[in-house]
C-alpha cells in the first residue's frame, strides 16, 4: 500500500477530505493509468481522467502559470468554456501522438463527429527516460482510457508521473479533495517542477546531487460537483497555480504551469461571494496531491544511469510534527 502524506501526519488547512481523498471523490470522475518501466531507459506513461457525459460538454477553464509546455486543446477550451473530451497526461514529446490516440477513442464513441477537441497536457520526462524515443503508442492511450475507475488511483511513480521529479526529489502523480457542505473539490496533478520543497512551511533540501535543472513544468487538473460556470472555474484554476508555492515551487521560466478545471454540475452556478471555501478547498487539495506525488514515490534509476531519489519520509514527518508545534496556542502562566 502507497504511503500519503497523511500517513506522516502532513495535513494541509482544516477542512474534511471526501472519502477516498482523491479526484475520483467527485461523482462520475474516473482515472486510468498506463506505465512504461523497463527498469533501464524508458520510464513514463499516460494518465487518463474521464468525467462522465464529457462528450456533452462540461464547463470548463484553462489557466497558465507559465506557458512553457504543449497543452494541446486549451484554446478552444479557454474560448468556448467547454470541455468536451477526457483529459489525458503524459511526456512532452509524446503528447502528440497521445493526441492522435485520445481523436481515435473519440471518434470510435461518435461515428458522426466531425470536429473534435482532444485535450492533452504534458510535463517533460527527459531526464530519467529516454524522450526522444516517444515510446508512447496509441494502445497506451487506449488502455489508460479504458481502465479508468472511480476507485482510489494510484500516485507517485505510475502514468504520466513514472519518470517525472519535483523540487529536488523523485516525484510523480498525487491526488487529493476536499469536502464541502454543498460538493466536492478534487485535485489530480503530474508534478515535475523546480525549487526547494516545503512541507507544511519547513523547507526540506534536497542533496546537492539531486538539484533539477530549472523548470520542467505540472499539469494541475481540478474537478467539482460544485454548481461553477467557466469564469468561476478559471478564478478556481488560477488558485490552483497559487499552490504550487505552498511546496516550495520556483516557478521557473522554464516550466510549464497549467492547471485545467471542470465542473459536473449544469445547475445555475453558485454566487460569487460564496466562493471563498471553494478557493481554500482549492489550495488545500492541491497542496495535499502535491505532497502526495512526492511521499508516494520511489527512487528511480533511469536514462544513462541519472537517479531520482525519493524524499525521505522521517523529513516529512518531522515537518508535520514542527507544524504541529507552530500551531499549538502557547502554555498560560501560572499564577
Amino acid at each position: 500500500m502507497q504511503t500519503r502524506a497523511r500517513d506522516l501526519g502532513v495535513i494541509p488547512g482544516d477542512l474534511p477530505t471526501g472519502e477516498l481523498n482523491a479526484i475520483t471523490d467527485v461523482p462520475g470522475v474516473l482515472v486510468g493509468h498506463t506505465t512504461l518501466d523497463d527498469g533501464n531507459d524508458l520510464h513514463t506513461g499516460v494518465t487518463a481522467i474521464v468525467p462522465a457525459d464529457v462528450t456533452s460538454g462540461l464547463p470548463a477553464a484553462v489557466a497558465v502559470g507559465n506557458g512553457y509546455g504543449k497543452l494541446v486543446g486549451s484554446t478552444q477550451l479557454d474560448e468556448l468554456g467547454l470541455l468536451e473530451t477526457p483529459i489525458v497526461l503524459t511526456g512532452t514529446l509524446s503528447v502528440f501522438r497521445a493526441a492522435d490516440a485520445l481523436l481515435t477513442y473519440l471518434l470510435d464513441h461518435d461515428p458522426k463527429a466531425t470536429s473534435l477537441n482532444p485535450v492533452v497536457g504534458e510535463t517533460n520526462d527527459g531526464y530519467l527516460s529516454d524522450i526522444r524515443r516517444r515510446p508512447i503508442t496509441e494502445q497506451h492511450v487506449l488502455d489508460a482510457l479504458t481502465s479508468a475507475t472511480a476507485g482510489l488511483p494510484d500516485e507517485g511513480c505510475v502514468g504520466a508521473g513514472t519518470g517525472t521529479a519535483a523540487l529536488g526529489f523523485k516525484a510523480g502523480i498525487g491526488t487529493s479533495s476536499r469536502r464541502l457542505p454543498t460538493g466536492t473539490i478534487g485535485a489530480l496533478v503530474q508534478s515535475n517542477f523546480s525549487g526547494t520543497l516545503q512541507v507544511l512551511g519547513t523547507p526540506i533540501a534536497a542533496p546537492p546531487r539531486q538539484t533539477d535543472p530549472p523548470g520542467n513544468s505540472c499539469m494541475i487538473v481540478l474537478a467539482t460537483d460544485l454548481p461553477l460556470d467557466a469564469r468561476q472555474l478559471g478564478r478556481i484554476a488560477r488558485r490552483a497555480i497559487f499552490a504550487l508555492g505552498r511546496v516550495g515551487s520556483d516557478y521557473a521560466p522554464g516550466s510549464g504551469d497549467y492547471a485545467i478545471a471542470f465542473a459536473t454540475s449544469y445547475q445555475p452556478p453558485m454566487p460569487d461571494q460564496e466562493l471563498r471555501p471553494v478557493f481554500q478547498a482549492t489550495l488545500n487539495s492541491v497542496e495535499e496531491a502535491l505532497l502526495n506525488s512526492l511521499v508516494a514515490a520511489r527512487t528511480t534509476t533511469g536514462f544513462q544511469g541519472r537517479i531520482r531519489y525519493a524524499v525521505p519520509h522521517e523529513l516529512v514527518r518531522a515537518a508535520g510534527v514542527t507544524a504541529r508545534d507552530r500551531a499549538r496556542p502557547p502554555s498560560s502562566p501560572t499564577a
